[in-house]
């Protein structure tokens, strides 16, 4: 990294805090000197007590796990599930025609309701959450992955051919390398989906997790509550998508810097 990037991601921090502290300032005044009811809004200081209390007490860390465990089984299964049946249908494609409309048709139902169904047919526990996040992620995966498979450049293909390789050193040393910046764009979209998917599975019927927390909380009129496990939400994904983006810089420092598209 020389001087000038890492000068340029400094700037972006100082100002990305600068934004984040107005907004937060903001907010604080405007519930201190009542021109907004904190009753629907809450405000910054109530907000980090209870976050602080909650940790303290160990309330949230419980249900902090449960979200996390049903969020990252779902985005697991999710991401090998779709990748494989991207690899089986760029393998075949007379599988890939007859499984298109069937996948397009599949796709077009909306997730989230789903929901009841899989809370129906698994119950409360950690199982209906896990295949609502699996459902949400697999297709952003999938349809990623498949074209990443697709878009695999043909010389690269006949030219390793030429030197004498097989069918399995194509996929280890062209074809999979080329398709994860595609499969790695399909994870990060269903990072932030499988979060969701465990969120709204434990809205609709839970006994814990942060959806449930939150569901609880609207309940009792507690909207402190309510943002501050919002926030809590937020830090998550941030933090996982730091991670991936890591992970991202690692698989693809094969590439010139140029084309990565990371920050």
């Amino acid at each position: 990294m020389n001087a000038s990037s890492y000068r340029q991601r400094v700037s972006v921090a100082v100002m990305r805090i600068l934004l984040i502290g107005s907004l937060l300032t903001a907010w604080e005044l405007l519930a201190v000197y009542k021109i907004v009811d904190i009753f629907f809004i809450s405000q910054p200081s109530a907000i980090f007590s209870d976050l602080v209390k909650a940790f303290i007490s160990r309330e949230i860390q419980p249900h902090l796990w449960i979200t996390l465990q049903e969020a990252m089984a779902g985005l697991l299964i999710g991401t090998v599930t779709g990748v494989a049946l991207a690899f089986a249908l760029g393998k075949l494609e007379v599988l890939a025609y007859v499984l298109d409309p069937i996948i397009i048709a599949l796709y077009g139902i909306p997730k989230l309701a789903l929901g009841p169904i899989f809370i129906l047919w698994f119950g409360l526990g950690i199982e209906s959450k896990v295949f609502l996040a699996t459902i949400m992620v697999f297709f952003l995966v999938f349809f990623n992955a498949f074209a990443g498979f697709r878009n695999v450049d043909p010389t690269l293909i006949d030219a390793v051919r030429l030197m004498g390789a097989s069918n399995s050193q194509v996929m280890r040393k062209v074809v999979f390398p080329s398709s994860v910046p595609w499969i790695l764009a399909g994870i990060k979209a269903g990072l932030g989906a499988a979060l969701l998917g465990a969120i709204v599975g434990e809205y609709i019927g839970a006994n814990a997790g942060l959806g449930w927390m939150i569901e609880y909380a609207g309940g009792m009129y507690d909207i402190t509550r309510v943002f501050s496990c919002i926030i809590v939400l937020m830090v998550i994904m941030a933090t996982l998508n730091s991670g991936l983006r890591v992970l991202e810089k690692h698989m693809l420092r094969w590439r010139p810097s140029s084309e990565q598209t990371s920050l």
